[in-house]
């Protein structure tokens, strides 16, 4: 028999279990991803004065935040991925439990969130904004590695040295004596995808953290830091999605290269380059 050539992504999506509760691997990184939230800016906040924020204004923040991830998350991705089935199950939309999380709806419930957070903190929108985005993108890059682990939203077939399987990939009648042994025996090599979540969380994720870290440690003009976030996860999920699978129940609006994710993520270069240039134009702004 052959030997695999190709990884095989099959962990157990329960990380630990204590008694009859179970704690998912997803659970777990986002809970990764608030606690890194609320450590980088707590430091932040003391590292840079003139931010004007405070330690306890951090922890307030992400009372906030929180709501507008899950909340926003959950109804950007029935509103944008699955009308079908919020149409056939109004009560669809409560069961985030089920999976499916959208950036691009959780990014819109944050702008609120920090728009009601500025307001009842007596800060401007852009104060709020320009502080809270440079940690954003280690927050994606926690949740798409809980999509690799879970095996979710994989890429598109290839067949490079690091292309990897997921089994919820494969098409009926694939595995043959059972998962293990099919892939043991180099049986399932033909469906290998790319692993685009990694791409993900290193694009979005960790690469644009350390940009936006870098040019948010100095002072810049209102909007800035913002409009760069938006230019940055524009650019970087329009790239990832060439190698990552289209929804199934959408596929591609375009071709064989249009997607959802482009359609959505594209917008937000152009926007981020406007909020950029309006900044950096504005006479007597620190940094322009």
């Amino acid at each position: 028999m052959d030997a695999p050539a190709h990884f095989l992504v099959h962990f157990d999506p329960v990380a630990f279990s204590l008694g009859p509760l179970s704690v998912h691997w997803y659970g777990i990184t986002y809970l990764a991803a608030f606690a890194a939230f609320w450590l980088i800016q707590s430091w932040r906040a003391k590292a840079l004065p003139w931010a004007g924020w405070a330690t306890e204004q951090v922890s307030d923040f992400m009372f906030y935040g929180m709501l507008g991830v899950i909340a926003g998350g959950r109804l950007g991705y029935v509103l944008f991925y699955s009308m079908d089935s919020l149409a056939g199950d109004p009560l669809y939309l409560l069961r985030i439990w089920e999976g499916g999380m959208s950036f691009h709806g959780g990014m819109l419930g944050v702008v609120v969130a920090s728009f009601v957070f500025a307001r009842r903190n007596r800060k401007g929108f852009w104060e709020t904004a320009d502080f809270i985005v440079p940690v954003v993108p280690l927050g994606l890059a926690f949740g798409r590695l809980g999509n690799f682990i879970g095996g979710e939203l994989w890429g598109r077939l290839s067949d490079l040295p690091w292309a990897m399987i997921f089994p919820a990939s494969l098409p009926p009648g694939a595995v043959e004596g059972g998962l293990e042994t099919a892939w043991r025996a180099g049986l399932l090599d033909a469906y290998a995808r790319h692993p685009s979540q990694l791409y993900q969380a290193g694009l979005e994720g960790l690469l644009l953290f350390i940009i936006l870290m870098v040019f948010a440690s100095k002072r810049r003009p209102p909007g800035a830091v913002s409009g760069l976030f938006l230019v940055g996860y524009g650019l970087f999920r329009a790239t990832a999605e060439f190698f990552r699978e289209p929804d199934a129940h959408i596929g591609y609006l375009a071709g064989d290269w249009l997607t959802m994710g482009m359609v959505l993520s594209l917008p937000m270069t152009a926007v981020g380059l406007a909020f950029m240039v309006m900044a950096f134009r504005r006479p007597g702004t620190p940094g322009g």
